[in-house]
């Protein structure tokens, strides 16, 4: 799937109706949860946290939508706890759906 970035704004049009402006603070909602996500990837110190966070962020990204950081996510889940590129990767994810 080809990366879409109005996917979150159509996930969310699509639950809530023409609402703009709750589109926008649902979608600063999902960002701020998504920086909170990879933040305590970022901060886990054993294996059982790293997955957790992992799989927090998944499903965050699944309920919005956002496929390409769903699978992100899931190949975090997989790899090695602090795996910088796995880390990279989230954030490439998160940055590409920035307001």
């Amino acid at each position: 799937m080809a990366y879409d970035p109005g996917a979150i704004d159509a996930a969310l049009a699509a639950a809530v109706g023409d609402e703009p402006v709750l589109i926008a603070e649902l979608r600063v909602a999902f960002q701020e949860s998504a920086e909170r996500a990879l933040e305590a990837l970022e901060l886990a110190t054993d294996d059982g946290a790293w997955r957790t966070a992992a799989w927090r962020l998944k499903g965050l990204a699944a309920s919005f939508g956002a496929v390409r950081l769903m699978e992100a996510a899931q190949v975090a889940a997989d790899a090695d706890r602090d795996d910088p590129l796995t880390l990279d990767r989230l954030r490439g994810q998160l940055d590409r759906l920035a307001i």
